[in-house]
């Protein structure tokens, strides 16, 4: 049986790979993503197709994604695929479940309390089996097989005086939200002379990882993509980590073993398509994972207080059984 694992770039990358790592195996897989920084650094070495991006809530997008889900059903002999989204998946699951494809979808783990609006479409596509990422809003439409978090528990840090504090910032590889209020708010906390700074008596060193968003005339040097390998080597040299509440950007730095600060987007002020990054982060800090602030409230006890917590893979994490 060959396995397509198809996701858009970003948290939907990083959730696909973390939990195609706990699906038991079955025939030689193969990937289907957009190209970009993240997804060449995470998939290097293996089998991967790169396709035209699906933009958010674009449906000639998606439509254009049926002639390359016919040619690899074709080519791959493709008997089961696996996606967590978002809008990729509309595009290809229907086509290849009405081909007689298993098709699984699972829900973004940053959906904690309701489908996304792929998942809504998919609700209602015969012969898809959906999967949500929180046991609460489970029911007979959606099965709980776990989380992607379930494989992270924390820990009792104790971290040692330095003369560098080193702090990474990133706000994800969105391409269409930027997101200036969380930079404005962090730059005079995190500047040479700033806050942090003064609160440590050290010399602080930052990777400002920065996406889409502007930067151009703010005291900092931004760089707008980091590959996976980059940032995830950034962030395991870090004393702090803060981030957008996107699921990549958490994800990234809890296998570092970093509890990040979290930063949601508000969709009202053009950050975001909806706020599901709220409820993401509340939910990792309800874990004791992560720290949720909004940009004004941030101050340097929060960033110090993450430096009190730990990250490490469990031992065991449970499987993630797809049905039959």
């Amino acid at each position: 049986m060959t396995t397509m694992f198809l996701a858009t770039t970003g948290g939907h990358l990083e959730q696909l790979d973390d939990l195609a790592g706990r699906m038991p195996p079955d025939g030689p897989p193969f990937w289907v993503t957009h190209e970009n920084h993240q997804s060449r650094s995470l998939l290097a070495g293996r089998d991967v197709v790169f396709v035209p991006y699906v933009r958010v809530r674009n449906v000639p997008d998606v439509a254009h994604c049926l002639p390359t889900a016919h040619r690899l059903w074709r080519e791959r002999s493709v008997k089961r695929v696996v996606s967590t989204g978002s809008g990729i998946a509309v595009g290809y699951l229907p086509y290849l479940a009405r081909r007689g494809v298993a098709c699984h979808y699972v829900e973004s783990a940053a959906r904690v309390t309701a489908p996304s609006l792929t998942g809504r479409v998919l609700r209602w596509t015969p012969r898809v089996r959906r999967y949500t990422q929180h046991e609460r809003w489970a029911d007979r439409h959606w099965m709980h097989r776990g989380s992607v978090f379930d494989s992270y528990e924390p820990f009792a840090a104790s971290p040692p005086a330095r003369d560098v504090v080193r702090v990474v910032v990133t706000l994800g590889t969105a391409r269409e939200f930027p997101f200036r209020r969380l930079v404005e708010a962090l730059v005079p906390l995190l500047a040479p002379h700033g806050e942090l700074a003064c609160a440590t008596g050290g010399r602080v060193e930052v990777v400002w990882q920065t996406g889409c968003t502007p930067t151009e005339e703010l005291p900092l040097a931004a760089r707008p993509y980091l590959s996976a390998d980059a940032l995830g080597t950034a962030m395991a040299g870090a004393d702090i980590v803060v981030g957008h509440a996107g699921t990549g950007s958490a994800l990234c730095a809890l296998r570092a073993g970093r509890a990040p600060l979290l930063v949601p987007r508000r969709a009202a002020l053009g950050e975001a398509g909806d706020d599901h990054q709220l409820e993401l982060a509340r939910e990792l800090e309800g874990r004791h994972l992560a720290l949720c602030r909004a940009p004004a409230d941030v101050t340097v006890e929060d960033l110090l207080s993450t430096m009190e917590t730990g990250v490490r893979r469990s031992a065991n994490p449970p499987a993630f059984e797809l049905v039959p």
